[in-house]
């Protein structure tokens, strides 16, 4: 494509500023506010040029000539990390360009389809005379960490602006594969409650011994509900903390159990469920996380069957999950690479993201009257 060919370079160049900023969740004012000064420049290089606004430390990309009357595609992606891994065999905010590899944290998750998106959504402005459709983008603060002031606050105000939404690409690495269903994510903190007593007497009711209980129903667990998407919800406890002493018999347990949920059940039911099957005492940490699906006949699912790309269930969360209208996951870069040592993202995957991300904003345009 002779755009992407025109502005690879440029798109390179601008990964790799955006991976030497650090920009860990809940720390993402510098690079919001290289991007802001980044975006606000290129603006006034177009006509109409196109609104940059802060909505905390997001940024909100939209036409100087949006119109109510037109459906509207929203790209979304994220600008924070999580932290580096001790296992670096390089500066992770080196951004050096080696062998077709853009080096980094952040690189692969999230700032490669970020970049993506951003050249896409400029070419959307380039194009703004020939688009019967309008295109909006958010950069987004604290998905790593599901933060209240990320995606949620971008959300909130769009009303604000007077944007409604009709679709949503959501920007993350999944190999250019168009992920059309997307677990959700419970976390629950599970508390049992015994007696203290001494151990030398055999004294008390053990804690340890009813968490432990409550575990193996757990393992054994089976929802019956399938999904025919993502099969069955998945359930693993992950932590337990318990005892003060050698010699105590310990009056309180905790452990920690994470659960991914397909669409067959929503995050209350599934706290329900597992209350009235163990003795501990279930606490979700929160409720919002919850499973997403491409609805069947929306535009975004028609792309992904006639565009021949292959259709997948993530199996990770993202921001899919805090928005209502139709969406679907799809961006450069390969999942497994991420939150790992030695992050890279190729310049052909950065490409090919943009490439996608034009041909999705093409092929709506196409088949609005």
């Amino acid at each position: 494509m002779e755009y992407t060919e025109k502005k690879l370079d440029a798109a390179t160049g601008l990964l790799q500023s955006l991976v030497r900023i650090p920009s860990y969740t809940f720390n993402e004012e510098e690079i919001a506010d290289f991007l802001e000064s980044f975006l606000l420049e290129r603006s006034s290089t177009l006509s109409p040029g196109y609104n940059v606004e802060r909505i905390k430390n997001n940024l909100l990309l939209y036409s100087r000539g949006y119109s109510s009357e037109r459906r509207t595609l929203l790209f979304c992606a994220h600008i924070d990390t999580v932290k580096e891994s001790e296992n670096y065999t390089f500066d992770p905010f080196c951004g050096a360009l080696s062998d077709g590899r853009i080096l980094g944290l952040g690189s692969n998750d999230d700032k490669g389809a970020a970049t993506a998106a951003i050249f896409a959504f400029l070419y959307y402005m380039e194009m703004h005379g020939k688009m019967k459709i309008n295109v909006v983008l958010a950069l987004c603060a604290e998905e790593e960490r599901g933060g209240e002031n990320g995606i949620t606050a971008v959300v909130g105000n769009l009303d604000k602006y007077g944007i409604k939404p009709d679709w949503a690409v959501v920007c993350e690495p999944t190999n250019l594969e168009a992920a059309v269903a997307e677990r959700g994510l419970l976390v629950i903190d599970a508390t049992a409650t015994g007696i203290s007593g001494h151990a030398a007497r055999e004294e008390g009711v053990n804690a340890l011994y009813i968490a432990l209980d409550d575990i193996a129903i757990l393992r054994g667990y089976r929802f019956g509900k399938t999904s025919p998407m993502m099969g069955n919800v998945k359930l693993s406890v992950t932590q337990i903390n318990c005892g003060t002493a050698h010699n105590v018999i310990p009056d309180k347990c905790t452990f920690t159990i994470d659960i991914r949920p397909t669409e067959q059940y929503d995050n209350a039911e599934i706290v329900e469920l597992l209350s009235r099957a163990v003795k501990s005492e279930l606490k979700a940490r929160n409720l919002k996380n919850k499973s997403s699906a491409t609805p069947q006949g929306c535009l975004l699912a028609e792309w992904a069957e006639v565009s021949g790309v292959a259709k997948v269930v993530s199996p990770t969360t993202s921001d899919w999950g805090k928005i209502s209208f139709p969406a679907m996951k799809i961006g450069p870069g390969k999942s497994e690479r991420s939150h790992k040592a030695d992050e890279f993202i190729t310049v052909g995957e950065l490409k090919g993201g943009m490439e996608k991300y034009i041909e999705i904003i093409d092929f709506i345009n196409e088949r609005e009257k």
